[in-house]
């Protein structure tokens, strides 16, 4: 039988928020007639920081940074995919039948809906970069010191990088 994660357990929380703040503002943003771009929907995803604050188990300083990792992770996956034409699946760098349907299907609509405003958001995601500590969605990292791949099946914490203990790192190319 497998084990299953503590409920209280910090990790648990944070990415368990960020899948919550995203099905928060996708719920919202399916009911918007007009103005679908990302800017709406990172509006949408601030708008959903308070129901996720009155659940009461993070900190708001946590939310906020769990609602700014969201916010970079949807401005990356929209940057990569124009620039490459490439889809959410070789963003994310594994197949994505290994994410669970849920997140899935949120993560790809919010990431079609952040493309379309891409030239205001392009140079955010340039800057944008991942460091140890922060919160990452799905998707294949790779340490800029030594080029280790780590690989986030679901929202989770960046660790320093197991091979040379590196804290930086990029989104990995198709």
């Amino acid at each position: 039988m497998k084990d299953l994660p503590d409920p209280k357990d910090p990790v648990e929380l944070v990415g368990q928020a960020y899948e919550r703040l995203l099905e928060s503002a996708m719920d919202e943003a399916r009911q918007l007639e007009d103005n679908k771009s990302g800017p709406a929907l990172h509006k949408l995803i601030d708008k959903a920081r308070q129901k996720l604050s009155d659940l009461g188990e993070l900190t708001a300083e946590e939310i906020d940074q769990i609602s700014e990792y969201l916010k970079r992770d949807l401005r990356d996956a929209a940057h990569y995919i124009v620039e490459t034409g490439e889809d959410v699946k070789t963003w994310l760098g594994f197949d994505l039948s290994l994410l669970g349907d849920r997140l899935r299907d949120l993560f790809v609509q919010a990431a079609d809906q952040t493309t379309i405003e891409l030239k205001q958001l392009q140079e955010q995601a340039e800057a944008a970069g991942y460091h140890t500590g922060e919160i990452t969605g799905p998707g294949t990292l790779i340490c800029d010191g030594c080029g280790e791949e780590l690989h986030f099946y679901k929202p989770g914490r960046i660790p320093p990088c197991p091979k040379c203990h590196g804290t930086t790192f990029h989104r990995k190319p198709a």
